[in-house]
């Protein structure tokens, strides 16, 4: 039987450079969708999930992302004698998924690429399974992204990648699944990643996009990896090619995520993010629909 994961890591130490000039002060996993930073949705899926360890790995500049998740009872207090209850309780509310998911944070050391901060986190975790979502990535699902992915892990015991179905135009955006077998119910035994192909050349119809149940075999590849970029200084340490070089003889599943995914790593796409999540807020929703129909203009008959 599987281990259950309890753990999970979210790399947050990324420049945001596609988002500049506005993160050129503000950390991009700080910007808002919605009435919430970005990171916070990450944050919030992981503790729905039954996720008891986090740690956010970060570097210079990201004290804003602890600030916001420190308990601040003055400020609670404050809010409270002012009679301010329901902005005290969501003040109050945020610094409790501090102590749910017993947040801890960790400044990123090593080689550039994604996996590096992975490989960070990991020598505080042994020998047991974790999750790895990216600080910049929303899902709205009726079961959480994590946990569609806990359970898939828990089904196959193997290192499991989150993907969704995409359009043959978009493969040159994702890392591309090989799938070997479907084996139903959303679930494929893939053996690799194909990164960025042209259309003609995707492998399948899937796009792996963020979100990881990695095990220690792939921590171990991350070692190796990093053994040989210390030795020849080339290159980066990428989570992909860990995953690859596992799959080239061992098992790893892709778990087709049931939900909307909502990307805010660059201009177009966190726009988009923040539209959908006026569009379903209850208050916002409406009164968003109801301007885009003035801006549109009457119709003709």
């Amino acid at each position: 039987m599987a281990t259950t994961i309890r753990k999970a890591v979210i790399p947050a130490a990324g420049l945001g450079s596609r988002l500049l000039p506005l993160t050129k002060a503000i950390p991009k996993e700080m910007l808002p969708v919605g009435d919430k930073p970005v990171i916070e949705h990450t944050v919030r899926e992981l503790v729905a999930s039954g996720i008891t360890d986090i740690t956010i790995v970060v570097s210079g500049g990201k004290n804003l992302i602890q600030d916001h998740f420190r308990p601040n009872p003055a400020l609670v207090a404050q809010l409270r004698a002012d009679g301010k209850t329901a902005y005290a309780d969501a003040v109050e509310e945020v610094g409790e998924l501090s102590r749910l998911g017993h947040i801890t944070y960790l400044d990123q050391h090593g080689p550039y690429g994604n996996g590096t901060p992975v490989l960070n986190a990991a020598r505080n975790f042994g020998d047991e399974p974790m999750l790895v979502l990216w600080p910049d990535d929303v899902f709205v699902a009726e079961v959480p992204r994590a946990q569609q992915l806990i359970r898939a892990y828990e089904a196959t015991s193997s290192p499991v990648l989150a993907l969704l179905p995409m359009r043959p135009a978009e493969s040159g955006r994702y890392g591309v699944p090989v799938v070997k077998e479907d084996l139903g119910d959303g679930q494929l035994r893939i053996t690799g990643l194909v990164e960025k192909p042209a259309p003609e050349d995707a492998p399948s119809a899937y796009a792996a996009i963020g979100g990881y149940v990695i095990t220690p075999g792939i921590v171990d590849e991350l070692r190796e990896q990093t053994k040989r970029w210390y030795e020849h200084r080339e290159g980066e340490i990428y989570l992909t090619d860990a995953i690859n070089a596992y799959a080239s003889s061992r098992a790893v599943y892709g778990q087709v995520i049931q939900g909307s995914w909502y990307d805010t790593g660059n201009p177009a796409d966190y726009l988009v993010a923040q539209f959908a999540s006026a569009l379903s807020h209850p208050e916002y929703g409406p009164l968003l629909r109801h301007m885009t129909r003035e801006l549109d203009g009457p119709t003709d008959a």
